[in-house]
């Protein structure tokens, strides 16, 4: 025995029963159609910004792979004081969060 679905259509609101779209004006309305168009929307969008961040590095990563070498030294030193910063506020969430708990 199917199921059968009683959908209305936010359009135009004619009910409907076990379609997609709407017959009155071809309003999607089914919910898992829905939901699958938006997970291919954010996974497209996650794409594009991951697309973006390969081809437009910071400024110390480009230094790092610079042909002048004077470049490439001050783009390692920026991306250690980076690592160095980063490290010291790791330890102090750390330290902080320890103390909080007693």
């Amino acid at each position: 025995m199917a199921i059968t679905r009683n959908v209305k259509c936010p359009n135009c609101g004619v009910f409907n029963r076990n379609s997609d779209y709407c017959k009155n004006c071809n309003t999607l309305i089914s919910f898992e159609k829905k939901q699958e168009q938006k997970v291919a929307a954010y996974k497209e969008e996650e794409l594009q910004k991951v697309k973006y961040e390969i081809e437009n590095p910071n400024l110390a990563e480009r230094l790092k792979k610079h042909s002048f070498w004077l470049y490439r030294i001050v783009g390692w030193i920026l991306y250690s004081a980076y690592l160095l910063v980063s490290a010291i506020g790791a330890l102090i969430a750390w330290f902080i969060a320890m103390v909080a708990a007693g």
